[in-house]
């Protein structure tokens, strides 16, 4: 069996548990338990702190985890990544009172700056020469310039609402992020074959989410632009039509390159367009 820890609330939990229930593991979750088993695939699931998370992997407590890149780097254990899953994107960013003069990281010489995660933080301004105190903190690091604390904070940023809110302004993109697979380095050869399953079906999910399954009817004559456009896994399917002269045309597209796509088919003549989510796909 496999112990996959996540962090125990919050949206990289909520995004975490979806996507292990769309790998098809069922379990049952509930606000109160620590731990719980998946009904039909060997794996324990443990609900951690997420800056737990890092270390538990290390010391083979848990076997696996789910948590953010930048929490990970901040424990100074990257080595453990296997895979990044493409959710809970955000950035660690510097930020100084919207009323204070900033030109550059440069600004920031011998200023007190607030944050929690001092190792990233302390590595780029080393990057660019800039010494600078840092005050660490494990929470509400918003208010640290408005209490006379630190000029200027470095904290994860997603919309930047936050720092609106409490009337700053993000200056430099110190470190992105993004949710990662985890494990420890001696997991033995049953554990491994069992990883590459889970791996497999996360990347099925995944490369579903990124990709949309489209239908049209196209003429002949266009049949090569429109197989161009569309060049699908390999090639698109291709069926004739009762209608002299026009074909069916199936196939697959990116989400990011869908809309372009589709009005350069509209361009060519293709007609009665369709597009289907795909809920698993298998390379």
């Amino acid at each position: 069996m496999l112990r996959l820890a996540i962090q125990k609330s919050g949206r990289l939990s909520e995004d975490s548990l979806a996507l292990i229930r769309e790998c098809g593991i069922n379990f049952l979750s509930t606000s109160y338990k620590l731990k719980t088993e998946a009904t039909n695939f060997p794996l324990e699931i443990l609900f951690l702190r997420d800056d737990d998370i890092p270390g538990y992997v290390k010391d083979g407590v848990a076997d696996l985890g789910i948590v953010g890149q930048n929490v990970l780097v901040e424990a100074g254990y990257p080595n453990l990544e296997v895979e990044t899953l493409g959710f809970s994107k955000c950035r660690l960013s510097l930020a100084v009172p919207r009323a204070d003069a900033y030109a550059s990281v440069e600004s920031l010489q011998g200023k007190n700056i607030a944050t929690s995660y001092p190792n990233i933080l302390g590595r780029y301004l080393a990057g660019h020469g800039v010494q600078a105190n840092l005050h660490t903190i494990s929470g509400s690091v918003e208010i640290a310039p408005s209490i006379g604390l630190a000029e200027a904070i470095c904290d994860i940023v997603s919309s930047g609402s936050t720092l609106l809110g409490n009337g700053l302004r993000e200056v430099e993109t110190v470190f992105r992020s993004e949710a990662v697979l985890i494990a420890q380095p001696n997991l033995t050869p049953e554990q491994q074959d069992l990883l590459e399953q889970l791996q497999f079906r996360m990347q099925a999910v995944r490369r579903a989410k990124r990709s949309k399954y489209i239908l049209l009817n196209a003429p002949i004559s266009a049949l090569e632009e429109v197989r161009r456009l569309l060049p699908g896994i390999k090639s698109p399917t291709v069926t004739p039509l009762a209608e002299a002269g026009w074909v069916s045309v199936q196939s697959v597209v990116q989400e990011d390159e869908f809309w372009h796509i589709t009005s350069q088919l509209k361009a060519v003549g293709a007609e009665g367009i369709l597009v289907l989510p795909i809920e698993k796909m298998i390379a």
